[in-house]
Order: structure tokens, then sequence, then C-alpha cells
């Protein structure tokens, strides 16, 4: 079958080159090879919603705004359990999760997979913009809406159609073969912002899917990302909901609902004590000032070394994802002393770009 056009200035996306197979093309999910293709798609969906959210927190001037900084790490830490989660169903259903090739790497500014050019992907400092962004991201699927292949109307609704391939596929085959000892378990990756699900069985795969459904859009149509709050702490909202109380300005309280605004205690937000990051950064953009490219390049280096790290441990080695918490701090370090740098003439600080790079070892 055709695949659809590719922008000229992009790589193909969400292509698996184990698969070779492009999401979208069928009505509904009814082989093994679409769910092993939707679950690749999956882990470049969550790995791609990381970096902006990652900009805006490194943004945020030290000392400043920390409560919406505190949302905002609580939600990237969530998003790289949901990466992992959808890698374990696909270590589970025999495949071989890609995260840090090329072609699984995403790049900026680019659309959200499934939506059809209607949610945009950027690079942008913290701001009310980066932030209606972030809840286009996020925004839950309507109440009993069936999901529709290739043309999702949000990251729920995607998963959804996953949960009912799983179920369909594993009631007229045996799908669950892969090797055990490839999933990545919760003593693994303790503190993961959520529950880490070793997957044997379709049980297993089920409540993955809506682990990672209810964090990011709340359980039927609640506010609440369905977890029991951990060590006597109160419900967590899901991050759709986490995202508008920066937004606002204002948390949610007990009582609110998703049809309404929060209308709990003030969320104090400066967005002023902010870097001016240049939109969208790119490391050739900073060709003409060698030693901001070399902070560029430095920065990238450690993010491919970050997802050579998750990639490793998904695929076999699941101890190893222990080598990626020092990874987060460096990059912290060098997004940051990327974002202090002015660019001359331009208004702009620099920025991190989290651009793909082959030769990250030299």
């Amino acid at each position: 079958m055709k695949k659809p056009p590719i922008n000229n200035h992009h790589r193909p996306k969400w292509v698996n080159t184990e698969y070779n197979s492009w999401v979208g093309t069928q009505n509904a999910i009814t082989t093994l090879k679409d769910l092993k293709c939707h679950l690749q798609s999956a882990i470049q969906v969550e790995l791609s919603t990381i970096p902006p959210y990652l900009c805006a927190l490194y943004s945020i001037k030290e000392g400043t705004n920390t409560f919406a900084a505190f949302i905002i790490r609580s939600v990237v830490v969530e998003e790289m359990l949901h990466m992992i989660l959808a890698a374990n169903i696909l270590n589970a259903i025999g495949g071989k999760p890609e995260i840090n090739t090329s072609e699984a790497v995403p790049t900026y500014p680019d659309f959200l997979f499934h939506t059809n050019k209607k949610v945009k992907l950027e690079l942008l400092p913290f701001s009310k913009n980066a932030l209606e962004g972030f809840l286009k991201i996020e925004k839950p699927a309507k109440t009993n809406e069936p999901p529709e292949n290739g043309h999702y109307h949000s990251i729920g609704q995607f998963y959804e159609a996953i949960m009912n391939g799983l179920i369909n596929v594993s009631a007229k085959q045996k799908i669950f073969t892969g090797n055990p000892d490839r999933q990545v378990r919760p003593e693994h990756y303790y503190g993961a912002g959520g529950k880490l699900i070793a997957i044997e069985n379709i049980d297993d795969a089920c409540r993955a899917i809506s682990e990672i459904m209810g964090q990011g859009e709340g359980i039927d149509g609640d506010i609440f990302d369905g977890s029991d709050g951990a060590f006597d702490q109160s419900k967590e909202v899901a991050h759709y909901f986490r995202f508008n109380e920066i937004l606002q300005g204002r948390y949610y309280k007990a009582g609110d609902t998703s049809k309404t605004p929060p209308m709990g205690a003030e969320l104090l937000v400066d967005w002023d004590e902010v870097y001016k990051m240049e939109p969208n950064p790119k490391m050739e953009n900073y060709k003409n000032y060698p030693e901001l490219y070399d902070l560029a390049l430095d920065f990238n280096k450690t993010y491919m070394g970050l997802l050579d790290a998750i990639n490793h441990a998904c695929n076999g080695f699941p101890k190893d994802i222990e080598k990626s918490i020092p990874l987060m701090y460096k990059l912290k370090e060098q997004a940051v002393d990327l974002i202090r740098v002015p660019i001359k003439g331009t208004g702009f600080s620099a920025g991190p770009s989290f651009e793909y790079v082959k030769d990250r070892w030299k």
C-alpha cells in the first residue's frame, strides 16, 4: 500500500526499520505485525513529548516558578514511564523496541503522530503559548469516542485502539511469547512516577495501557489519573489538568470536574522569570558561533547517550536503566548552560535542540 507523502524537509516518521510498515494504513489492528508497529509508534509518541516539556522546564530561571516546575517535572517522569511500558508490551509480544535510531528520534517542529497535523510539537521556553501546546498534546478524548485508525483525536484514543488490537489478536493466537528477562521491572526503575508493570499476558498489557491513559487524560472523564495516591498523599490530577493548573494559575480541588476550570488554591506563576530561548533551536543555527555549537553538540551527544541507555535496558539489559539517571542530570546542566547564552543581535538565548547525532562517542 502506498505510504502518505512526506514533508521534503523531514525524514520519514513513525516508520520502524524492523517491521517496515506505516501505522494508519489499515482500518483496524488485526495482526501481530500491526500490533508491533503500533507499539513502536507508541514508544515514539511518548519520546516525542518529552523534549518540549523539558525545554519549558529548563528555561525557568533557578528558584522561580517552583510549583510549575514541579508539575512539569512530574509529567516528564511519567512520560518516561509510559515509554518503558510500551516497550515492555512490545517485548512481551516478541518485538524489539527502537528508541535511539534515526527513525525513532523526533525532529522539531513537527506534528504529533495520529493527529492529522492538528497538534504541533515545538521546543519553546516556558510560556502560555507552550502550555497551550501541551494541552493540545494531552487533550482527553471525548467520552465514548471510538478509536479511528490513522486519524486519532487523542493519545488516549490511540492507546484504546492498541488495547482493542491486543484483545482481538490475542483471542485468535498466542502472542505473549517474548522473553520475560527483557522486561524492565519495578526493581529496575524505582520512583517511576507510577506503576511499572512487567507484561506476561493480556491482563498485564491492558493494565499498563490503562495506566498510560489514566495518567495522561484521566479516567472516564474524571480529572484524576486513577491512582490511589502514594505515601498517603492525595490523588494526582492527570497530565492535561496538571498543565491547565499552570495555565490558569490555580489548583484543582475536590469536587472540580473536567468541564470546569480549577477552583482550588492559587498556583503562583511568573511568566517573566524565564530565559528567552529561541523557538525550535538547531545546531546549524550556531555554526558561526563555535563555542555555542560545541555546547549544542555536547548536549545532543548526552541526549543520545541517554537514549542509548534506555534502548539497551529495553532490549534485554533492564538493569542498565539505572545508567539513565546520571545522564538526565547531566542533560539538565548542559541545557541550562545553553539557555543562559544570548545569541547576539536576536533578543533570544540559545537552547537544546534534541537532535539525533550519529557519532556521539567522538
